[in-house]
């Protein structure tokens, strides 16, 4: 769990925490209100822990729900059991790979014939290939290209992740579109002479099964006519605009805060009178959070006094600050080790690593130096036995145990079969 001023972009603090719950969050606030005092202000998503420990240890503090985060979750409940749905009958199907293979074995004909991307490109331009050969061969070069488009899907995506981006729904629909485009083309070089056309035949087979799926394509249905609904929110909060270029780096921007309060109940209005609401949890529930979070969401501007002068900051239209800067230790650790995994670097790091972020902080480094000339300076005045009781607080920090781990442990008599394992394998 990290603390970041977002003003200056300063790390404040930084802890490793067995769960994300008020008992565990209130100390670490603690320890920030004593270090740095009051803040202005607090932002944050909807997580029940950091609602309750924030009322805790900041009362009467202007306390704001991150635009951002709160169309997140609320995107997640209103259709992410369906596209739970979708993901995971795409693997179970899995399809991604049986495409990969189906390009693999056509590229290996193309390469084989280099003259035939040249016959693609004149025959889009409304020029058929002149070659018997190419002509032929047309079949694995349309089937190569029509697997390479529906695998190209993520193309759609603008980088703000779920449910702003659908990748895997986006995928689907172009699975169904394959399937479609298939029939169309199966028959048009040599009518009645199927079997002559073995690329489509044998990509067609292999879409049989997926498209055959029911409970895939029920889930399909259902979304589409959940993702119109959210969009329409997505658009009242102004926040993550589709094609927009930041991706998670979207800041949000400042706003008439009054005019956005007015498009979302404009939005709750459309809502509650659509038909079969009384009918429809998941639109009761969206309609509930927005009404619970509306002052959270929805307060004025705060008034914050600088060395140039007073400005308004609107807090809650987002703090992906966060989520830049993980992403920055995540992609750091990539580029050191090679390995992607973020939950094994967070779990090795020492709690306070992310501090180091600071250093390229240039105010931040104004008030460490403190008028020294370099960090040698200041590393010189730490008395060593402060360090080691440091790394000695930090070794005792207890690990949550991995949740793969757990059933095996408590397996009855485990110690023994462990044993009894290695002495089998050995």
């Amino acid at each position: 769990m990290t603390s970041i001023d977002s003003l200056s972009e300063i790390v404040l603090g930084n802890v490793k925490v067995p769960a994300e719950d008020e008992k565990h969050i209130v100390p670490f606030l603690q320890r920030i209100k004593k270090t740095f005092g009051i803040p202005l202000a607090l932002v944050h998503d909807m997580g029940k822990g950091i609602l309750k420990a924030v009322g805790e240890v900041f009362p009467g503090v202007p306390d704001f729900i991150c635009h951002f985060h709160f169309l997140r979750d609320i995107g997640k409940d209103f259709f992410g059991a369906e596209y739970d749905t979708i993901r995971k009958r795409l693997s179970k199907h899995g399809i991604r790979a049986k495409l990969l293979y189906r390009a693999k074995r056509l590229k290996r004909t193309m390469d084989a014939n280099p003259g035939l991307m040249e016959s693609l490109g004149t025959g889009l331009q409304g020029v058929p290939p002149s070659a018997s050969e190419a002509h032929r061969l047309l079949p694995v070069l349309n089937a190569y290209t029509l697997i390479q488009w529906t695998l190209s899907s993520k193309g759609e995506s603008d980088g703000y992740g779920f449910p702003f981006d659908c990748a895997h729904l986006a995928f689907t629909k172009r699975i169904a579109s394959l399937s479609e485009y298939l029939e169309r083309i199966k028959d048009i070089d040599r009518p009645g002479m199927w079997m002559n056309n073995l690329p489509y035949a044998r990509l067609q087979v292999a879409l049989r099964p997926i498209i055959k799926d029911r409970t895939l394509w029920k889930a399909v249905k259902t979304i589409e006519g959940k993702v119109i609904v959210f969009e329409k929110l997505r658009a009242a909060m102004r926040i993550a605009a589709k094609s927009g270029k930041g991706g998670l780096n979207d800041r949000g921007g400042s706003t008439n805060m009054r005019s956005i309060e007015k498009g979302v109940e404009k939005f709750r209005a459309w809502l509650s009178r659509s038909k079969n609401y009384s009918h429809n949890p998941e639109a009761r529930k969206m309609i509930e959070q927005i009404d619970k979070y509306r002052e959270k969401l929805f307060a004025d501007a705060i008034v914050v006094k600088t060395p140039t002068g007073s400005i308004l900051i609107q807090p809650q239209r987002t703090n992906n600050i966060l989520e830049q800067f993980f992403r920055s230790l995540k992609h750091a650790n990539r580029r050191k080790t090679g390995n992607a995994s973020s939950c094994r670097m967070l779990r090795s790091m020492l709690a306070e690593t992310p501090l180091v972020r600071n250093l390229e902080n240039h105010a931040y480094m104004n008030i460490l130096l403190n008028g020294k000339t370099s960090l040698e300076e200041v590393f010189a005045e730490i008395e060593i036995d402060t360090l080691r009781e440091a790394f000695r607080q930090a070794q005792e920090t207890p690990e949550k145990i991995p949740s793969k781990l757990k059933p095996l442990i408590a397996l009855p008599n485990f110690p023994e079969k462990l044993v009894n394992t290695l002495r089998g394998a050995a």
